[in-house]
């Protein structure tokens, strides 16, 4: 149950970086770099939901189970089916661009974005 929770964003690292990458207007870029991402998180078992509330305020909420493949959303509205896996604590899926994994680590929600080279880290502190 170390996940469940309402989580804030303390600090990201490679955030333009990675937002270019994935074809994000400059706008919406600026709009979130500063933004305080607002992460809330159910847990019963290996039953997750899973909502991230976003500058625009935009909400995304994917519902799963580690292992199976469930329907899943981007921010960006499209559809795509994933399974979550749970490996040393560590949740992990791949997004349609890249792999995507979350994991708690000395109190604070890890989120780490890879695509390619491109690395976003983004560090929450529960509140």
């Amino acid at each position: 149950m170390a996940f469940a929770g309402k989580w804030e964003t303390e600090s990201q690292e490679g955030y333009e970086e990675f937002c270019k990458l994935l074809g994000i207007p400059d706008d919406i870029i600026e709009k979130g770099r500063n933004y305080k991402l607002i992460t809330e998180v159910t847990q019963d078992g290996d039953n997750f939901t899973w909502s991230q509330i976003y500058p625009t305020d935009a909400k995304v909420t994917n519902s799963f189970t580690i292992g199976k493949e469930c329907d899943m959303q981007t921010i960006g509205g499209k559809k795509f089916k994933a399974t979550v896996h749970m490996e040393g604590g560590k949740l992990s899926t791949t997004f349609p661009n890249y792999h995507h994994t979350s994991e708690i680590s000395g109190g604070k929600l890890i989120e780490t974005s890879k695509a390619g080279s491109v690395v976003l880290k983004r560090t929450s502190k529960k509140i």
